[in-house]
This record gives C-alpha cells, structure tokens and sequence, in this order.
C-alpha cells in the first residue's frame, strides 16, 4: 500500500503572506504550480482535497475572527 501524500499549505500561505513583494509571493504561487505538475493524477486528486480542506478551515478562521472583532463595537 502506498503512503498517502500530505502536502503543507500553510507553510506556503505563511511564506506568501510574509513576502516582501509581488514578485516573491508570484515565485512562491509558482513553486505550488510547479509542484502540482509534477504529480500524478492520483496525487493532483489529494492535493486538491487537501488543499480544499486547509481553504475551508482557513476561511472559516477568518470568519471566527472577524466575528470576534467585530462584536467589540456592538453594545451589549
């Protein structure tokens, strides 16, 4: 049975959010695009899973933590 590929998003979005410029984060997106070509289909199929996963609990985050923020102006 082969190992199940896990592929670390996070370190890519971290990577991209510290950029200093465009061109480096454009370098970073193309280190994600280089990867998936190189990927069989079966692992194009885990990456995308996996990266739909991390997108959703990311946006859910987000949202978690802008509803906290925002809260803080309402009166109780």
């Amino acid at each position: 049975m082969r190992e199940k590929m896990e592929f670390d998003f996070k370190r890519y979005h971290i990577r991209s959010m510290n950029a200093g410029t465009n061109e480096e984060r454009a370098a970073i997106n193309q280190e994600l695009k280089d990867l998936y070509a190189a990927l069989s289909e079966e692992n194009k199929k885990l990456f995308n899973e996996q990266l739909q996963h991390f997108l959703t609990k990311e946006v859910s985050r987000i949202k978690s933590d802008y509803e906290s923020i925002s809260g803080l102006d309402s009166p109780n």
